[in-house]
């Protein structure tokens, strides 16, 4: 007889089957008894006696923030929770605090969040975003100009703030270049910068001596509006500011000001605090500011690749191998 497992969502409007794809269903169903209906947690009661058997839960964005009484009164022998998306900070403390194990697929939402990263880095270090820009107004001189004056992609200095799991992949995505990587994370031991080919630095020092800085901090209450004005001033005039993370981290009228101060600063944001950018923000009005819509994470075919991870962390567990991507609520002090 299989395991009953179950898929389950907050919303109506799921990602379920994007991410756990047919192939990814597929494999599951060797072992479990998983059906295709996905259960919402405001039909609990009418699902009461099914869920009294479920063992493992399969969710995605949307995944419920249940209390503890819910979870023990619904999920009596639940084992593990299995987590198609990356943070889980908004769900995850209940089920840890009754003995559920939680596994989430952060580390492939990782992958292509490094990968548009590393492709904003090199396409900053030839003047790609503000030199198309200026090109548009004022031709080929007005990019020739702009980029005049930029270093390039040749033996400069690449600043990444945090060396969690996003960090640390670009880091050694980057190591195919000639950047000299430097890393800002007070949570980092000594030893993760120089296994990852790059070199730890202060937040000061970063801002100061690389031509282009990404972060990727992990949100959390401490690191909200971390980034201002005494670090955004300290960018060099051509140097630009990626944030692919999180938006509350930056307190955003100082970045404006710093790109005002100096034309040819950039910021290439992703995200922004709040989310999209209110009418009258001037974010979205500065040349020198590239507004997109919060594209880095996986999308479309890209969210396949975090129920496969799923898929890989069910079968190490039930075969009692190690499994890579647990949380725990240790982890839960620094991760996003």
């Amino acid at each position: 007889m299989k395991t009953p497992a179950a898929f389950i969502n907050s919303s109506p409007d799921h990602k379920i089957f994007t991410a756990f794809d047919p192939a990814t269903i597929a494999r599951l169903r060797e072992t479990l008894d998983l059906p295709d209906e996905v259960i919402l947690s405001s039909e609990l009661e009418q699902h009461r006696e099914r869920l009294a058997k479920t063992e493992y839960l399969f969710s995605t964005w949307g995944m419920p923030a249940l209390s503890e009484e819910v979870i023990l009164e619904y999920f009596p022998a639940l084992k593990a929770v299995f987590y198609a998306a990356g943070s889980v900070q908004q769900f995850v403390r209940p089920y840890l605090n009754c003995g559920i194990r939680v596994f989430s697929a952060w580390a492939a939402n990782a992958v292509p969040v490094a990968e548009f990263t590393v492709a904003e880095i090199v396409l900053s270090g030839k003047g790609y975003f503000l030199g198309m820009r200026r090109q548009q107004t004022g031709g080929r001189e007005a990019f020739a100009q702009f980029s005049g004056s930029l270093p390039c992609n040749y033996h400069v200095k690449v600043g990444l703030l945090g060396a969690g799991m996003i960090g640390s992949l670009v880091a050694k995505m980057l190591r195919q270049y000639a950047f000299e990587v430097l890393v800002y994370d007070p949570f980092a031991s000594d030893e993760k910068p120089a296994a990852l080919g790059a070199t730890r630095a202060g937040l000061d020092e970063i801002f100061s001596e690389c031509q282009i800085i990404s972060n990727h901090i992990a949100n959390l209450p401490t690191t909200q509006r971390m980034l201002g004005y005494r670090q955004f001033s300290r960018m060099k005039p051509n140097g630009v500011f990626i944030n692919t993370g999180r938006g509350a981290q930056v307190v955003e009228e100082d970045l404006v000001r710093a790109l005002r101060e100096c034309p040819d600063r950039t910021a290439l944001l992703d995200v922004t605090w709040p989310e999209p950018p209110q009418a009258d923000s001037p974010l979205l009005t500065m040349e020198n500011v590239i507004l997109t819509p919060h594209i880095a994470g996986s999308m479309n075919q890209e969210v396949s690749r975090m129920g496969e991870y799923m898929a890989d962390e069910y079968q190490a567990l039930i075969e009692g191998k190690d499994c890579r991507y647990e949380v725990s609520l240790k982890m839960l002090e620094t991760m996003a």
